[in-house]
């Protein structure tokens, strides 16, 4: 598959050609949905929790004597049934990862990667680099190149001009090769990659 190669300012410079086995696979949105569930699995914090009766600061005391009063056989006021009383099978602090084989995370990046191919909404630029760290400047090229929600791709090294210009547009996020993932790729309108995030990926999935 051949890609033209455009420049920041929306110059053409030249084409690049990807791999089919990277860029053109048909899309299998089952692979894509496992992998964004573990993501986003792996992401959340788990950090829920409600006191169970023996965690409540209340006396262990019986409430009332067991017999003669008509009412029901109590014992503690910590009991769920109880105003102020513990939470049964309330949620605990855990851990909500779970294991994905590699295999099937390489295959979901893949997945992903063709995906934008196919729909149209990949774009490969010569360099994301930047004179100077200007947010107007680059938001006027990102219009010359219809950018408004979009994931940017660098190389292994970002260049700090652009990253600081780019860190205050909204919906743009832009990450190091080795940040990308599936999850952000779907989540943004279009995907845009550095010739020598390309590289990367080729030699990554040689």
């Amino acid at each position: 598959m051949d890609i033209k190669i455009t420049t920041l300012s929306g110059k053409a410079a030249g084409e690049v050609k990807l791999s089919d086995e990277i860029f053109g696979l048909d899309p299998r949105e089952d692979i894509l949905q496992r992998v964004i569930r573990w993501q986003l699995a792996k992401k959340q914090q788990g950090t829920h929790k409600a006191k169970g009766r023996a965690e409540i600061s209340r006396t262990g005391a019986k409430m009332y004597k067991q017999k003669g009063t008509g009412r029901a056989r109590h014992h503690s006021a910590r009991a769920p049934q109880f105003r102020g009383g513990g939470k049964a099978h309330g949620p605990v602090v855990r851990s909500h990862e779970h294991d994905l084989p590699k295999k099937v995370r390489a295959l979901g990046l893949r997945h992903a990667l063709s995906a934008k191919a196919k729909a149209s909404n990949l774009i490969v630029v010569e360099e994301l680099a930047l004179k100077d760290p200007k947010t107007k400047a680059l938001v006027a090229d990102f219009a010359k190149l219809g950018l408004t929600n979009a994931l940017v791709i660098g190389g292994a090294e970002l260049d700090q001009n652009f990253k600081r210009a780019a860190s205050n547009i909204p919906n743009i996020d832009v990450l190091p090769i080795q940040g990308i993932n599936v999850y952000d790729i779907l989540r943004r309108g279009t995907l845009v990659l550095s010739k020598a995030a390309v590289e990367a990926l080729e030699e990554r999935f040689k």
